[in-house]
């Protein structure tokens, strides 16, 4: 049966997973880029991008890369699809990626908005669904075909996953630098009473990575 896992998220020392103003300007919030940066030198996001084979290789590629094995689904909150608040005012926003987006496999997004399915180039499809986070959860699977479903963020959306204990395992890239302020991602939770613990760390060459899995019960 397939997991819900989160792979290859990023968050800084004092805990964030973005950082503050989050919009069309600034898609990761202000100081947000910081904490991808062990993921935009490797080659795996090089070759996602079309920018050619001249990414570094090493543990934050490796890591980046087992991220993407057996993905049958995403899920993303609404604000990793794009910086449209309410209502959709049309549907002229395709997301942040160009017409071929990296996922190539359905990929549910939560809202309290409608919108008809948008598929895109290279089998990437965006599914709408307005049913909370068990609803997500239950169309990714069905459409995973018994792969593994990624749940890509933002941190407010994985926080609700955890706190439903529905989240199987994490890998979280820890990165060196404190935002001071911005999107907790453990706001509120006691991952420890939620079964959660560590499993290993690995050292990257601008990550620390972490893996956490949720214990037997």
């Amino acid at each position: 049966m397939s997991k819900l896992c989160v792979r290859g998220f990023a968050v800084s020392l004092d805990g964030f997973g973005a950082g503050t103003d989050q919009g069309l300007e600034y898609p990761l919030g202000v100081r947000g880029p910081e904490l991808m940066e062990w993921f935009f030198p490797t080659r795996v996001f090089q070759r996602m991008h079309g920018f050619g084979e001249d990414g570094e290789t090493g543990v934050d590629n490796d890591c980046a890369e087992r991220g993407f094995d057996n993905i049958g689904a995403w899920i993303l909150g609404r604000n990793m699809f794009g910086p449209v608040r309410g209502p959709w005012p049309d549907d002229s926003w395709r997301g942040w990626w160009g017409e071929e987006p990296p996922y190539r496999v359905p990929v549910f997004v939560l809202t309290h908005y409608a919108r008809a399915p948008l598929e895109m180039a290279g089998g990437t499809t965006f599914q709408f669904v307005t049913g909370g986070i068990h609803q997500a959860l239950e169309r990714a699977r069905d459409a995973a075909g018994g792969r593994d479903i990624r749940l890509g963020g933002g941190a407010a959306t994985i926080r609700q996953y955890l706190r439903a204990g529905l989240v199987e395992d994490l890998h979280l890239a820890l990165r060196p630098v404190l935002l001071g302020r911005g999107e907790s991602l453990f706001a509120g939770l006691d991952l420890d009473a939620l079964g959660y613990e560590c499993e290993r760390t690995q050292a990257g060459e601008r990550a620390t990575h972490v893996f956490l899995r949720k214990r037997a019960a």
